[in-house]
């Protein structure tokens, strides 16, 4: 069986639509997205009516549930100026989803469970099993680590949130994050001169006969066309947005 993990997909459902061509035509048993699918973005609307398409299984992410209630539970510490930001971006999104659309975020699960083959099977969350706050990156302590995901290791597991590509192993398993599909970034940027990427990342997870393959995939889009989505359907931060995705940034 083939799997196809996208995560972190924040509005951009032009990086979306490129991640759909790149599988086009491949013998695929399920795609599942692993949260933060809607806010953020240019097209908050797109993107539910691309899941709804797809019937893709979809977990709730941190980004998701606070666009839903406005309840900010992460451990982060957001500048006042941020969180200002951030508010006007929700009540944009949320302007643009009807009742149906909000619905349809509610029901996103906090973990997903999928069947593989026998002796595997996957486990997809946003942070952790327990939380979509929980950050796992590639330097996190191996004591944590084991903490948040030991007690889950007799799946394959996956998780997103922190938009960086990883693979660690634990036990006989492992654990793997896709990435961001449409916020993806240098993590080692300076704050001050953020640029984003002009390309999704995502990852294919094929369990057949016994073998299990890891592939993690990067696929360009078009930024100026992405631009040109912001400006055209009035995100409120449109002219923030063209400089981050700036060619030559």
């Amino acid at each position: 069986m083939k799997l196809i993990v996208i995560s972190d997909i924040h509005g951009n459902c032009l990086a979306l639509d490129a991640v759909l061509a790149d599988i086009e035509g491949e013998d695929v048993g399920q795609i599942v997205c692993l949260g933060d699918a809607i806010q953020g973005g240019p097209q908050p609307a797109e993107v539910v009516n691309r899941l709804r398409t797809l019937d893709c299984l979809v977990v709730m992410g941190n980004a998701d549930a606070w666009l839903l209630s406005g309840d900010e539970a992460g451990e982060e510490t957001l500048s006042p100026e941020r969180l200002r930001k951030l508010q006007v971006v929700r009540e944009w999104s949320l302007a643009r989803l009807p009742a149906a659309d909000r619905a349809f975020i509610g029901g996103f699960a906090p973990t997903v469970e999928i069947p593989l083959a026998p002796g595997h099977s996957f486990l997809g969350f946003h942070g952790s099993p327990t939380s979509f706050n929980d950050l796992i990156f590639p330097y996190t302590p191996e004591e944590e680590f084991q903490r948040l995901l030991k007690p889950y290791a007799h799946h394959i597991l996956s998780g997103g949130h922190t938009h960086l590509p990883q693979i660690r192993r634990i036990g006989d398993s492992f654990f793997f994050n896709p990435g961001s599909v449409g916020l993806t970034y240098n993590h080692q940027q300076d704050e001050a001169w953020f640029r984003t990427d002009p390309w999704a990342e995502y990852a294919a997870l094929t369990v057949q006969n016994g073998s299990v393959r890891l592939e993690f995939r990067r696929v360009p889009f078009d930024r100026e066309a992405l631009i040109a989505i912001y400006r055209q359907n009035g995100h409120p931060y449109a002219e923030e947005a063209a400089v981050q995705y700036a060619a030559g940034g």
